[in-house]
């Protein structure tokens, strides 16, 4: 089972995630998202139980608790929605002058 880790401290490795969730259960994966210019945390990750009881009992523990300063938020990760690409749509062209009158 999937779950988001919110608010977490800039200065966190993904070690240190996988460490903090390993006490509670089997961790399959742990990962820190990163802005994609610059390489700096987002503040937020993804950390993946082998269970989902493992799981569960990870958001209770952890949900609310304080690491470096800051209260992480630990909830289910929701399915990522599919929005198209992040670019504009073939029905959405930016570009001036080449609108009907």
């Amino acid at each position: 089972m999937k779950l988001f880790v919110g608010n977490l401290p800039f200065s966190v490795t993904e070690e240190e995630l996988h460490n903090q969730f390993a006490a509670l259960g089997n961790v399959l994966s742990a990962k820190i998202i990163t802005d994609r210019e610059s390489g700096r945390p987002r503040g937020f990750g993804f950390v993946e139980m082998a269970s989902e009881e493992e799981a569960r009992s990870a958001i209770a523990e952890l949900d609310g608790k304080e690491i470096s300063g800051r209260q992480i938020a630990v909830s289910e990760a929701k399915p990522q929605q599919n929005n198209g690409g992040g670019g504009r749509g073939r029905d959405n062209r930016g570009g001036g002058g080449r609108g009907r009158y």
